[in-house]
């Protein structure tokens, strides 16, 4: 995940950089620096179009990887172990902040940690829960259905 953060970081900075270059060139009017400022947005819109096309060519093992992620994220969810503890009481406060439930089957992804966490997973913390954004689960209790 950092590695993400840090790749967005850095394409800000190059990004912000082409920026100063083309408006310093254009102030000038200085041909070198506005001939660098079109070649390296050019190479950014090559590098974009190929991203697209190799996201379209490879879609299967794309999302192969994306469901492998999700099964190692639902087993998180479902371990009873303390270890990914930190994982998932961060979850919760996900799953509150976007008013929703698990992963990809709902409340059966949390497994046993549904009860034995917290008595207030995934609840609705709606005064009058509403078919829209509730369901009863278990006949004892409102949770989000989305």
């Amino acid at each position: 995940m950092l590695a993400g953060v840090n790749l967005l970081i850095a394409v800000g900075a190059i990004i912000m950089i082409l920026g100063f270059l083309g408006c310093c060139g254009a102030v000038k009017e200085n041909r070198c620096m506005l001939m660098l400022f079109f070649i390296a947005l050019l190479l950014i819109l090559i590098l974009q179009v190929t991203g697209g096309v190799l996201g379209a060519v490879y879609k299967s093992q794309v999302e192969t990887a994306l469901n492998l992620t999700l099964s190692a994220s639902v087993d998180a969810l479902q371990s009873t172990t303390g270890e990914y503890k930190e994982y998932q009481e961060e979850f919760q406060k996900f799953q509150r902040m976007n008013q929703c439930c698990g992963l990809l089957n709902g409340a059966k992804d949390w497994g046993e940690n549904f009860n034995k966490l917290s008595s207030n997973m995934c609840e609705c913390e709606l005064e009058n829960p509403s078919s829209d954004i509730c369901i009863r689960y278990d006949n004892n209790r409102y949770i989000y259905k989305k």
